[in-house]
């Protein structure tokens, strides 16, 4: 074993060897016609390897999506918070009954309880 690389460029030991690379045979003037070949391929029910166009897909339908609740408001500040479902569709079906923006809801919803807590604690 050497301990030196061998070079890229063929330099000492025998050289660079190409004679692996040669030009490609010229094509055989004999062979049938591809249409020959393809008509006895598909009488024997053989099948083409090339690339057949896709069958349409249909894609099942989105899910639906809610509409967008986009309105200029003055109301700039985000509220995120975690419900159960059930919560969530309650306030958004109060707010699309009284067309009314979740913000606003929020809103009758807190001046509600604040109002429920004030009676609570005068009794």
């Amino acid at each position: 074993m050497t301990k030196t690389r061998a070079s890229i460029f063929g330099e000492g030991e025998g050289g660079l060897d190409l004679s692996g690379f040669a030009p490609k045979a010229a094509r055989d003037i004999q062979a049938p016609p591809a249409d020959a070949i393809r008509a006895v391929s598909e009488a024997a029910r053989f099948p083409s390897r090339e690339a057949k166009p896709a069958p349409a897909i249909t894609a099942p339908p989105p899910p639906a999506r809610r509409e967008q609740r986009r309105h200029r408001t003055g109301r700039n500040v985000q509220f995120n918070i975690r419900a159960r479902q059930e919560t969530i569709d309650t306030f958004l079906a109060i707010a699309d009954r009284e067309g009314w923006v979740l913000g606003e809801v929020l809103e009758h919803a807190i001046a509600a309880l604040e109002r429920e807590l004030a009676s609570q604690n005068k009794s």
